[in-house]
């Protein structure tokens, strides 16, 4: 028992972790998880989308905070003023992305900071990661 609640343990930090900005690998601790077939694969996609959403969500309070000290527009080149232009046009909708490396995290951040509305970025977000890991699941399982 103490070693199952480690592994779902190990695997909610590394996808937590992973959608924030620092660095991880869930994809590949989810692939091998499934593949080795000591879990449910609908306990491990859960927890993994659940996980991920979560650190993706600080991510997006951090880009909230961070809008209260600078605003929008007042430190950004002409380029980065336009990429923010595009995500606030968007709206919500360009965090069904917020699972794309290296981009997803500027998604979730800028969608905090630009203060696109909670609930649209939760559900925009969670579908995106949930369709990535539902994928990887199938594959490996």
């Amino acid at each position: 028992m103490q070693d199952t609640l480690t592994g779902l343990w190990a695997l909610f930090a590394s996808a937590f972790i992973s959608a924030t900005v620092a660095p991880g690998g869930s994809e590949a601790v989810l692939a091998y998880m499934v593949s080795q077939g000591s879990y449910q694969a609908w306990q491990l996609l859960s927890i993994a989308t659940l996980a991920n959403t979560l650190g993706a969500m600080t991510t997006w309070w951090l880009g909230w905070m961070v809008a209260k000290k600078i605003p929008v527009a007042s430190q950004l080149s002409e380029k980065q003023q336009r990429a923010l232009q595009t995500v606030k046009d968007k709206g919500a909708w360009v965090l069904l992305f917020s699972w794309l490396p290296i981009v997803g995290d500027g998604f979730c951040f800028a969608g905090g900071w630009l203060r696109l509305p909670l609930l649209p970025a939760f559900f925009a977000i969670l579908i995106g990661k949930l369709g990535r890991y539902a994928l990887i699941t199938w594959v490996f399982n």
